[in-house]
């Protein structure tokens, strides 16, 4: 632990019915200043594993949200170290990440937020077609706000810099494995919250057409999913899907609404 408050890093994690990864999770966090865990009314055994770590609890009422984002700055708020890392409940962190930030804040001219990159998986392989997949979870807590939208990154005062995506020691090595039937629903359920963070957005009908097609051909040729076989092309045609259903769920949207 470090006794100098400008020195320190509280890492926060959103909760909802966490407890399958969140041990590892937690492990894996546990040299640092502080750990505090939000979480939005669990019914599993989410609190109790927190409770075991030592975390820090607060509470953040669930009522009909489907995301995370609206409890963040809660979270956020609750933390009492200069810096902050988000972790989600899925999301471990990395030896080597944990001393880099340490090292990160002790230099002059520190960024004031950083993009970490993340790892993910599909079939149990890694997942070009994601990576680098950059989050912006390490930032200063002082002046930074998170809209409650999905997938929405903070606000930060000051310079935000990014991890080399070669440092692949440095990613988030995200747990989550999802099986066809969760990526199918998570496609559906995170494209409804899309709608809100771009109602404003104003696509043709060629929209439908070119954005799933741009989509898959980054995932499966830029990014390189053709190196993940089966499972890579299966990932690339998903990125290609998202995008259409999130189209066709703001075409409809302007039709009922506007």
């Amino acid at each position: 632990m470090n006794c100098n408050n400008e020195d320190k890093i509280s890492v926060v994690i959103n909760t909802y019915n966490a407890a399958q990864h969140l041990d590892e999770v937690l492990e894996a966090v546990k040299d640092f200043d502080e750990i505090v865990v939000c979480d939005m009314d669990s019914q599993d055994d989410t609190l109790a594993i927190a409770q075991r770590h030592g975390c820090k609890i607060v509470h953040f009422p669930r009522k009909d949200f489907s995301i995370c984002e609206p409890a963040r700055q809660t979270a956020i708020d609750a933390a009492t170290s200069k810096w902050i890392l988000v972790v989600d409940a899925d999301e471990v962190v990395s030896p080597e990440l944990h001393d880099y930030l340490y090292g990160l804040i002790r230099e002059q001219g520190a960024p004031q937020g950083l993009y970490i990159p993340r790892k993910s998986y599909f079939m149990g392989k890694f997942m070009h077609c994601f990576y680098p997949d950059y989050q912006l979870r390490f930032f200063i807590k002082q002046g930074t706000y998170w809209p409650p939208i999905i997938h929405a990154d903070p606000s930060i005062e000051g310079k935000v810099e990014k991890i080399p995506a070669e440092r692949k020691d440095l990613a988030l090595n995200h747990l989550a494995d999802g099986s066809v039937q969760c990526r199918i629903g998570k496609i559906n359920q995170y494209t409804e919250n899309e709608v809100e963070k771009k109602k404003n957005k104003h696509y043709g009908t060629l929209a439908l057409f070119y954005r799933p097609l741009v989509r898959f051909f980054r995932a499966y040729v830029q990014k390189g999913g053709f190196r993940d076989g089966r499972a890579g092309l299966i990932c690339a045609c998903y990125e290609g899907i998202y995008q259409f259903a999130a189209v066709s769920k703001l075409m409809e949207h302007r039709r009922n609404y506007m």
